[in-house]
């Protein structure tokens, strides 16, 4: 007993030690480009770097930022930095703290299937007087890998000289779910990640049940959620699990409420349907609920009161359009669609049966599908139409969308099969996930090179 707990230890220790190396590196790696983004010219290294100095220290951007968690972090750094420097750490750091989150999540999701797995294994190969190469540890290890590669990802776009019809740019109509150039998504990103998990922690409470009848019951994320089905079974979600995900939430809102338009849509329609499904057996919990989303709506509102505010003489709010603006950037947008999410698209034909099974990956593809809606439909108006700014929200949708289905592919290759043919559909989703992966690292590099993102 003692033996096996001192090599659980060696083998957290491992993994513990991996990932930290590799977060070191990526964390230099990045510090560079966002300190290159502040010094740098803005032909080289286009981003609103600048902008974001002038409103950490006070003074007038000529933009409307009212999401403070990032500036006030920004201006503790200065104290000990130049606001160069303090800008472009606290971009790292927050960047760093999302691939921080996303390692413990995938650890919690889908560490113990692995190992499970590579016990499986090396229990058959002994059984035939082999042993297996494959160690217990790499477990750990290939989701440190894979965690940090999720920051790198991007699009899928040919070489150089290649075109695809309809499509004018790599990135601008087609998006990644790591735009480098703007660093309040970023910055948002470990509140969001935190956000979008919680909620998919406490959607069981509608999803499976509450009070509803056994006919409009849905599957949710199994037992491995570990969550319960209503307030006072086992295992429900405890009132702590409301309030963080309220605080997730509304920092989130602070750094940058691009995902919350999203995620509040999602859950909103998931909220409603689900009373309307359950014939309001349920009114209680949606309305526990309801109330996390109170500080976040009360900061929406200010935000918005600064930032919608037409100039004199010019039209202001929100209008509705299809694919006007997306239109200004690209001329195919079905095939833009397969480049931003191909590996996601991939994994659900071949794995369509885990939205039944699985709630939380059910609720990456509803985030990407609102997302998606409202960069097609909605745009801001005057001024700021060209400029797209619901696309953010997708491209948080295409984030989710990958991590979602990455979570899948990993579970399914724990399962393990001795038919070649689901080996063979299994390595081909690696193979796609690889080459988003190729063609993000290769896209960080225009970023480091200083060319420009589009």
């Amino acid at each position: 007993m003692l033996k096996r707990l001192n090599k659980h230890k060696t083998e957290k220790a491992l993994d513990g030690a991996v990932f930290t190396v590799l977060l070191i590196v990526v964390s230099a790696i990045t510090l560079v480009l966002f300190y290159r983004q502040t010094t740098g010219s803005p032909e080289h290294y286009h981003s609103d770097m600048k902008a974001y100095i002038l409103e950490m220290q006070g003074l007038d951007s000529g933009y409307s930022f009212p999401y403070p968690v990032f500036f006030k972090l920004s201006a503790f750094l200065n104290l000990f930095a130049t606001p160069e420097l303090a800008v472009a750490l606290a971009t790292m750091l927050l960047n760093s703290l999302a691939m921080i989150i996303t390692k413990l999540a995938l650890n919690h999701l889908a560490l113990g299937e692995l190992e499970n797995a590579v016990e499986r294994r090396g229990i058959r190969l002994r059984k035939t007087g082999k042993k297996s190469v494959v160690k217990k540890w790499m477990a750990g290890v290939l989701l440190s890998v894979l965690a940090v590669s999720l920051f790198f990802i991007s699009m899928l776009y040919p070489p150089s000289g290649i075109y695809l019809p309809g499509i004018k740019f790599k990135y601008l109509g087609v998006f990644t779910p790591n735009p480098f150039h703007n660093a309040t998504y970023m910055a948002a990103r470990p509140f969001a990640i935190l956000a979008f998990l919680w909620y998919a922690k406490l959607l069981p409470v509608y999803e499976r049940g509450c009070g509803a009848s056994r006919a409009g019951r849905s599957i949710g994320s199994s037992a491995e959620s570990g969550i319960g089905s209503c307030a006072g079974e086992e295992n429900a979600p405890a009132l702590k699990d409301y309030i963080l995900f309220s605080v997730f939430l509304l920092l989130a809102t602070m750094t940058k409420p691009s995902f919350t338009i999203v995620l509040v849509g999602t859950a909103g329609l998931i909220m409603l349907y689900r009373l309307f499904r359950s014939k309001f057996r349920n009114f209680v919990p949606t309305i526990q609920l309801g109330l996390c989303f109170i500080p976040t709506f009360l900061d929406l509102l200010y935000q918005f009161k600064g930032v919608f505010v037409p100039e004199e003489g010019a039209e202001g709010g929100i209008g509705f359009c299809f694919g006007e603006v997306w239109g200004y950037y690209c001329g195919n947008i079905p095939l833009a669609i397969c480049l931003a999410v191909g590996f996601p698209i991939l994994v659900l034909l071949l794995n369509y049966r885990e939205l039944k099974r699985d709630s939380l990956y059910r609720f990456s593809w509803q985030i990407y599908l609102m997302s998606f809606a409202m960069a097609f439909f909605l745009y801001e108006k005057g001024f700021r139409k060209p400029d797209f700014n619901f696309s953010w929200g997708y491209m948080y949708g295409i984030f989710f969308c990958h991590m979602g289905a990455l979570l899948v592919l990993i579970k399914a290759t724990a399962a393990g099969t001795d038919n070649k043919k689901k080996t063979l559909l299994i390595a081909s989703q690696w193979l796609a996930y690889q080459f988003h992966l190729v063609c993000g690292v290769l896209y960080f590099g225009v970023f480091m090179s200083g060319r420009m993102y589009y």
